[in-house]
């Protein structure tokens, strides 16, 4: 018998509201330690909420977003990053004017992280090292969506929330942002995937939750999920 795995994320009767409009219906969602969970779900779901909710960037009426055990709800959205969780938004949200080597900086100021940090994430992302000096808006797609993760790195999160990486990039590119993803995996960090294509995430997902109208409506480990995929017909409409 399998022994039950440590949580690192635990939300548990979440409410979110845009102004009067209700997003998050008690939503319920564990992140294990060291898994890759993947939130699937059609346009309007709720996953980019509920990763904006962890992150504080949209405030919740009820529930509680633990992290480790230590109570997230209601910290300032400056605060949750130090605490540990880095966030890599769709759009990535770099800055277009400042090198690749500044942006790194900038990824490790806000836990106070240093060279050996910096090193360890360049280490990941070996095709940034070559572009240090370069202005990140003239990066391809696919280097962008790798700097916005290495700058998110820099926290050394044990949490990291990653939303829509492969959105519009080159097969290869995908391929290298899945590798980098089961290496963090290795290295122990627990992520939370938003993802639309379903193909682009099933080889590195561990469980699959399908979100619906604001509600967590089940969570699949991904074998049960190859096996059968009608859950991805029902909640996603492709398959």
């Amino acid at each position: 018998m399998t022994q039950p795995r440590a949580e690192a994320l635990t939300i548990s009767g979440l409410d979110c509201f845009y102004g009067e409009v209700q997003v998050l219906y008690s939503l319920e969602l564990v992140l294990n330690k060291g898994e890759v969970l993947c939130l699937f779900g059609r346009n309007g779901a709720g996953k980019t909420t509920t990763l904006k909710a962890i992150m504080g960037l949209v405030p919740s009426r009820a529930g509680s977003i633990r992290l480790d055990g230590k109570e997230l709800t209601g910290l300032p959205a400056h605060d949750v990053p130090k605490a540990g969780v880095a966030y890599v938004p769709q759009g990535r949200r770099l800055f277009a004017e400042m090198t690749v080597a500044e942006n790194i900086e900038i990824g490790l100021m806000a836990r106070g992280k240093g060279k050996a940090t910096r090193e360890n994430v360049l280490d990941l992302f070996p095709l940034l090292r070559q572009r240090l000096r370069q202005r990140s808006g003239t990066l391809s797609g696919g280097e962008q969506q790798m700097l916005a993760m290495a700058r998110a790195l820099c926290l050394e999160p044990q949490v990291l929330l990653l939303d829509e990486p492969t959105e519009g990039l080159m097969p290869s590119m995908i391929a290298k942002i899945r590798e980098t993803v089961s290496k963090l995996r290795d290295l122990g960090v627990s992520t939370i995937l938003v993802e639309q294509r379903v193909d682009a995430v099933l080889s590195v997902a561990d469980r699959v939750s399908f979100i619906e109208n604001g509600r967590n409506r089940e969570t699949v480990d991904v074998e049960d999920l190859r096996a059968d995929p009608s859950a991805v017909r029902r909640y996603v409409g492709v398959g």
